[in-house]
Formats: C-alpha cells, structure tokens, sequence
C-alpha cells in the first residue's frame, strides 16, 4: 500500500545534522547576516548545525569542501548562502551542480516562484539550485537575509527532513 506524504514526514529524523556554507568574497562571519539567519531558523527548527564555513567564491575550494561534506557520516545537509547570482564571480551553480547525482529542479523553481511575489521579474537572476550529492542534501540560496528567510521558512524547513529522509533510501 503507497504511503502518503504525512506517513513520510512522520519517518523522517526529527534532528538533522547541518553543515552551513556562506560564499562571499566580502563578508566576514561578523558581516554575514544570511549565513547567521540559516544558524538562527535551524535552531529554532531543532536542528544541530555541524560546520559552518565561511569560503571565497572559488570552484576548486567549494568543490573541495563539499566533497569532505558528501563524503563523511556526520552530515545530512549542506545549506550554502551566496555567488548564485549571474557576476563573473558567482561560480556556486557551476560547481554545485557539477557535484549533484541527483538534482532537484523543483526546489529552484519553487524559490524563484516564491521570490517572484516579493522582488519581481528580478528574480530570474537567482540560480538558487539543489539536489543530492549521493545520500547528502544540498541546497543553495542567495546571500541575502531577506532570500535566506524565504527560502528557510517557505521552501527548505517544511520539507527538510523528508528530503533526508528520502535521500537515506
């Protein structure tokens, strides 16, 4: 018999271990308002966040870094802020998704969907992408901590430990 999307969320673990990137060439930990609003909405939410990383908009550290991520026990999730954008510095799509075995298009489109109401046509410059990179969730969003909450509070935290959830499987 097919398990509804309720009998799912009540599977899914209850605390998810996070891992919480901020790509900037600028901020600093003091400075990096969406990286400290993911902390704030996944302790609220009852999560553990694991590693916090503060890294330059760079391919080859990023890719370094989310390999050590996919590749240990101790993360479900990886939550990147920042270099979504379309500047010649933004590289975190490019890199992201040349990681992703599993891609998840939907969670884009429901972002940008989503930001469309607030921002507008501008919206159509956000790669925010998303997807498995083998059994760890991956999920990116713009800097800023109006796009963080967004993404956290309408997108990411209802379906986050359904994701992992189905990422276990």
């Amino acid at each position: 018999m097919a398990t509804t999307p309720d009998e799912h969320k009540s599977d899914a673990p209850a605390q998810l271990r996070c891992a919480v990137i901020t790509v900037s060439d600028t901020r600093t930990l003091d400075t990096d308002t969406g990286g400290a609003e993911i902390l704030c909405l996944l302790s609220e939410a009852g999560h553990i966040v694991v590693q916090r990383e503060l890294i330059p908009d760079e391919p080859d550290p990023m890719r370094s870094l989310l390999e050590l991520l996919r590749d240990t026990d101790q993360v479900d999730v990886v939550l990147m802020t920042g270099g979504t954008g379309i500047s010649s510095r933004d590289q975190t799509f490019e890199t992201v998704t040349s990681l992703l075995t599993k891609p998840l298009p939907g969670y884009g489109e429901l972002f940008r969907m989503l930001s469309y109401q607030e921002i507008g046509a501008a919206t159509m410059l956000s790669r925010a992408t998303g997807g498995l990179m083998e059994r760890t969730v991956l999920l990116t969003m713009p800097g800023s901590r109006a796009a963080v909450r967004l993404a956290m509070e309408q997108v990411i935290l209802p379906e986050l430990s359904h994701l992992v959830r189905e990422a276990r499987r």
